[in-house]
């Protein structure tokens, strides 16, 4: 059983940046088998994909509203996740989830890609 768990949220002022890391384990758990990504969803708003990247860290896909502001990345040898967020915007508050497909990768910034979901940390952009 594959378990994620966020760390690193907060309030941050517009133009301010923060990371936010996910933590992964479980028994049995090989964390370079995984397509990790990351999501968020503001209240009353769909949950939308912001990044994923490819088991080994080689692939990275980003939503078009975040391209050249927010960074994946992958630390296999702790089996940790990372988003680094810069020039943070008010609208990009949200509460913000890692996940994880146990299949084939093709990088999608769709829920239903997923398989495993921690349970969110909260971000937000202060004006």
């Amino acid at each position: 059983r594959v378990q994620l768990v966020e760390s690193g949220g907060g309030s941050v002022q517009a133009g301010g940046s923060l990371r936010l890391s996910c933590a992964t384990s479980g028994y049995g758990y090989t964390y370079t088998n995984y397509c990790m990504a990351w999501f968020r969803q503001a209240p009353g708003k769909e949950r939308e994909g912001v990044a994923a990247i490819s088991p080994s860290g080689g692939s990275t896909n980003y939503a078009d509203s975040v391209k050249g502001r927010f960074t994946i990345s992958r630390n296999n040898a702790e089996n940790t996740l990372d988003l680094r967020i810069h020039s943070l915007k008010p609208n990009n508050t949200a509460m913000y989830y890692c996940a994880a497909r146990r299949s084939t990768c093709a990088l999608g910034l769709k829920p239903n890609d997923y398989d495993y979901w921690g349970q969110g940390t909260q971000v937000t952009g202060s004006s």
